[in-house]
């Protein structure tokens, strides 16, 4: 998947890989976009998945993410797929399970919704992680709660999206995007299982760096000490902008 050029140490990404992934993902999607139960529903699911392409496409030569990390967002994108083409409350994963084992894997509510708010959490912490990590450089312990906060917050903002919608649309094509299933706590639910997602996932990287990284400790005390000759924000900030400003009159 990547190399490294031994003359400067540097990463020699193999794009052979992400071509591969990018025409799996591109066929798998095209067989999914065949007849969707709900089209109205199927249209607004896809607005959300072609933003977030485009945007990978858009940043991709300017902030290329690890394979690693666009196969994480690959599988979200291939769940979210297949709720988009039934609508996630009515996705028949029980008969699927039937057909194969014989049996359905549970009764009562479909959770096929709260499958992939966990999967939302579990597999884009990561390269929301990398995105921390190398843009805004950040280091120890906010490595890991960052994304997980990030996580929960776009958890948060799909539930407000959906009932945006929901009371825009009315009727059933409403219902059918916000998914419910007359449980008046399912945003809550989502949030939580995203929120699980996340912080399972920073917890297995947590511990992979813990196990591989000798200075795992100490760079996560040091994350939470203030660096050297750094001060306080707020009044002390703006008496430094009023005092540059007086000097440059």
């Amino acid at each position: 998947m990547a190399s490294v050029n031994s003359a400067t140490g540097t990463y020699v990404r193999n794009s052979r890989y992400l071509t591969a992934v990018c025409v799996a993902f591109a066929v798998y999607w095209a067989a999914w976009a065949v007849r969707p139960k709900h089209v109205t529903n199927w249209i607004v699911e896809n607005t959300l998945l072609v933003a977030l392409v485009i945007f990978l496409i858009v940043t991709r030569k300017r902030f290329p993410l690890s394979n690693l990390s666009y196969t994480l967002i690959a599988v979200f994108l291939a769940l979210h797929t297949i709720g988009a083409h039934y609508s996630y409350s009515e996705v028949p994963y029980n008969d699927w399970f039937k057909a194969i084992f014989g049996r359905p894997l549970h009764g009562g509510r479909n959770m096929y919704d709260r499958l992939v708010h966990f999967s939302f959490g579990f597999l884009m912490a990561y390269p929301i992680r990398e995105m921390f990590l190398r843009i805004a450089r950040v280091r120890g312990f906010w490595g890991y709660y960052l994304p997980l906060d990030v996580t929960m917050s776009f958890s948060m903002l799909y539930e407000l999206i959906e009932w945006a919608y929901a009371a825009i649309a009315g009727g059933d094509a409403g219902a059918a995007f916000l998914g419910t299933q007359g449980d008046e706590w399912d945003a809550q639910k989502d949030m939580a299982m995203a929120t699980l997602g996340g912080l399972i996932s920073m917890c297995v990287v947590a511990l992979v760096n813990w196990k591989l990284d000798r200075n795992f400790g100490a760079e996560i005390a040091d994350s939470l000490r203030v660096i050297d000759g750094d001060r306080p924000l707020g009044e002390f900030r703006l008496a430094e902008i009023r005092n540059r400003n007086s000097g440059q009159g």
